[in-house]
C-alpha cells in the first residue's frame, strides 16, 4: 500500500438505515487519522495526507507494538478533565510545533480510536467484507500490551442501542452516529456503503456563490453567522433546481477559508443549512428560504 492512502467518507442522511446488515460506530469528535506501522517505524497521516507525525508523538510511540505491515483507520481524540472529548483540544495539537505538542501531550495525551483496519501484516485488507475487518481490528488491538492508547471504536449491529448512543451521549463528544454496510469493502471517497447522522443547528445562512454550473449548481459556498465561508455538501437534484433560476453569478473566481474555490453570485439568496454544532464542519443545505 503507498503512502499517502486515500481514506473513505461517509454521507449524511437525515436518519439510520435500517436492515441486518448494517453496524454502527460511534462518531467521535477529534482528528481523522491513518495509522502506518511500518517495518522502519510508525507514521500518522491526517485525512488530507500530510504527516502528522510530529503532533501526535504519544501515539506514534503507542503505535510501535503493532505489529509491522499493519495500516489502521480511526480517530485521534483528546479528553478534558471531565472525560469530555473535546475537538478544540485536538484541533489545538494539530496546529502545534513539535515542542508544543509534546508539552500538551504530556498534559492531555491523545487517544487512538480505530475503527477499520486497512492493511494487515498478512497484506492489503482494503477488498475484505466490513465484518471481517472488523474482527481483525478486535484481535490486532487485544494483543496490544495494557494500557494502550489505541482502542477500537464501539460498534454495534442494534440500530435501538446506536439511537440511544445518538441521544444520550452528545455531551460527551460522541457528534453522531456511523452506519457501515456489514459486506462492504473500503471504498475511498463518499459511497453509500457508509452512511452517518450527526447532532446539528439549523440555521439561516446567504449564498456566497456555488460550485458546478448556474443552470446545475452542485455545492452552495454560503455564508455562516461567524463571518466564515463553507462549501456545503452536494445539493439533491430538487434543491438544486429550485435554487438555479436564483442564482446571478459574478466573473471571476473565490476561496473559502478551506481553498475550495466557487463561483460568486449577485443578490441575497437566503437558504436554512444545518451545521455541526461543535464545529461548522459539514454544511447540508436544507431549504430554500
Amino acid at each position: 500500500m503507498d503512502w499517502p492512502v486515500s481514506v473513505a467518507l461517509a454521507q449524511s442522511v437525515p436518519e439510520l438505515p435500517t436492515g441486518t446488515d448494517w453496524s454502527y460506530e460511534m462518531k467521535l469528535d477529534g482528528h481523522r487519522m491513518i495509522m502506518w506501522r511500518t517495518d522502519d517505524g510508525v507514521r500518522l497521516q491526517a485525512r488530507s495526507g500530510r504527516d502528522v507525525t510530529a503532533a501526535w508523538g504519544d501515539l506514534a510511540l503507542a503505535g510501535h507494538h503493532l505489529p509491522a505491515g499493519t495500516v489502521l483507520d480511526g480517530e485521534a481524540v483528546i479528553t478534558t478533565e471531565g472525560g469530555r472529548i473535546s475537538f478544540e483540544a485536538a484541533q489545538a495539537r494539530a496546529a502545534s510545533s513539535p515542542t508544543r505538542a509534546h508539552r500538551l501531550a504530556a498534559r492531555r495525551p491523545a487517544h487512538y480510536i480505530a475503527f477499520d483496519a486497512l492493511q494487515l501484516p498478512s497484506g492489503d485488507a482494503r477488498l475484505r467484507p466490513y465484518s471481517e475487518r472488523r474482527a481483525a481490528l478486535l484481535n490486532l488491538l487485544a494483543e496490544l500490551p495494557a494500557p494502550t492508547p489505541i482502542q477500537a471504536v464501539s460498534a454495534t449491529t442494534g440500530r435501538d442501542t446506536a439511537l440511544t448512543w445518538y441521544n444520550t451521549l452528545h455531551n460527551q463528544g460522541i457528534e453522531g452516529i456511523v452506519a457501515k454496510r456489514t459486506t462492504s469493502p473500503y471504498r475511498a471517497g463518499r459511497t453509500g456503503a457508509w452512511l452517518k447522522i450527526r447532532h446539528a443547528d439549523t440555521i439561516e445562512a446567504t449564498v456566497a456563490g456555488y460550485t458546478g454550473t448556474a443552470r446545475q449548481p452542485r455545492a452552495l459556498a454560503v455564508r455562516l453567522p461567524d463571518g466564515r465561508i463553507a462549501l456545503s455538501q452536494r445539493l439533491t437534484t430538487a434543491l438544486a433546481t429550485r435554487i438555479a433560476p436564483r442564482l446571478v453569478p459574478q466573473s471571476g473566481r473565490v476561496y473559502t477559508q478551506g481553498g475550495d474555490a466557487y463561483t460568486p453570485v449577485s443578490g441575497e439568496i437566503v437558504v436554512e443549512v444545518a451545521a455541526g454544532t461543535t464545529r461548522h464542519a459539514v454544511v447540508t443545505v436544507v431549504r430554500l428560504r
